[in-house]
């Protein structure tokens, strides 16, 4: 999705969808397949991205003097950034498309969104040739990191790129020369391109990026939206059982009993720390083996036999071996 023609593709794709009542059952590659892919649970973090990103675009629309304002998307891994990312630049991609149609298959179509990442130790050059691989620009190895950051900025301004997805953007750390020279990069397209810019990394707030004059200018044009753990419980709500029922209700399994993973609710929690990328990575591979082993449905010994990322099962063995209250 690091290219023009791969996001294209992602966008146009329609996602999985969960069975429909009337429509025939599905054979078992194809529920392999659906369980693989999955469908992407609605959260309010996602809501909340949509409603800030549709906001900030309509503001810095006309915006001309100054950088426009962006929105930084953070929270522990795990936590479903990166997907409320790709989400939201779907749904924009989509509504862009859906509004200014091409007549004429000589016209050249707009690119309304770029989704970029921060390659590890990334340089101001480096990233700058990750801008310019997305749309293509031809870049030489005698080209300076001015000349990249110049053809970089009038393609994507006659491309007429809306909205700038940076993932991975944790990776900076403007403490270090190269890291600097970076932060300074991304300072300099957000005033030059046409674009909203948001960006998503691991606890940004925690890292160097809001540090020094760099991070104070950074923190004084960027909103924050967390992705965080879903908490057990929330005044009178379980937000962590509703998603757990959002998730179950998309299963496609012959033989599974719908709330039977609600009812296991705190169990998930102790095992997934509340990380939304955790529960569903334990839900689709227990639905996955319970396909394969032909039972077609999903228990807690079954859940019990699955290793889950190294982050999570550290937690449900510090839970585990945690005295009880009395």
């Amino acid at each position: 999705m690091t290219t023009w023609q791969g996001w294209q593709h992602f966008a146009t794709t329609p996602p999985p969808q969960p069975p429909a009542p009337e429509e025939p059952a599905r054979s078992d590659e194809e529920r392999l397949a659906y369980h693989s892919a999955f469908v992407t649970v609605r959260t309010p973090a996602i809501d909340t991205l949509t409603t800030n990103v549709r906001t900030l675009m309509i503001l810095g629309r006309h915006q001309k003097t100054t950088a426009r304002p962006s929105l930084i998307v953070t929270g522990p891994a795990a936590a479903g950034k990166t997907t409320a990312l790709l989400t939201v630049g779907r749904t924009c991609h989509l509504a862009h498309t859906q509004q200014h149609p091409v007549p004429d298959s000589r016209v050249q179509a707009p690119v309304p969104v770029a989704y970029v990442l921060v390659p590890p130790a990334a340089s101001a050059k480096t990233l700058a040739g990750e801008f310019a691989r997305y749309l293509g620009v031809p870049v030489t190895s005698r080209m300076t990191q001015a000349h990249i950051t110049d053809a970089v900025c009038h393609t994507y301004n006659q491309a007429r790129v809306r909205l700038v997805l940076i993932d991975e953007i944790h990776r900076l750390n403007p403490r270090t020369t190269t890291g600097a020279q970076t932060a300074d990069l991304l300072k300099d397209l957000t005033e030059r391109i046409k674009a909203t810019f948001v960006y998503a990394g691991i606890d940004v707030t925690q890292t160097a990026l809001f540090s020094g004059v760099r991070g104070a200018q950074l923190a004084a044009r960027a909103s924050l939206v967390e992705c965080g753990p879903f908490p057990a419980r929330l005044g009178k709500r379980e937000p962590f059982r509703e998603l757990i029922a959002g998730v179950e209700a998309a299963l496609d399994l012959r033989a599974h009993r719908p709330g039977t993973l609600a009812r296991h609710a705190p169990y998930l929690h102790q095992r997934t720390a509340g990380r939304i990328g955790s529960l569903t990575r334990l839900i689709r591979q227990a639905a996955i083996t319970s396909i394969l082993d032909g039972t077609e449905r999903i228990t807690k010994t079954g859940l019990d036999q699955i290793r889950l990322d190294h982050q999570a099962e550290t937690h449900h063995t510090s839970q585990s071996r945690s005295p009880r209250p009395h």
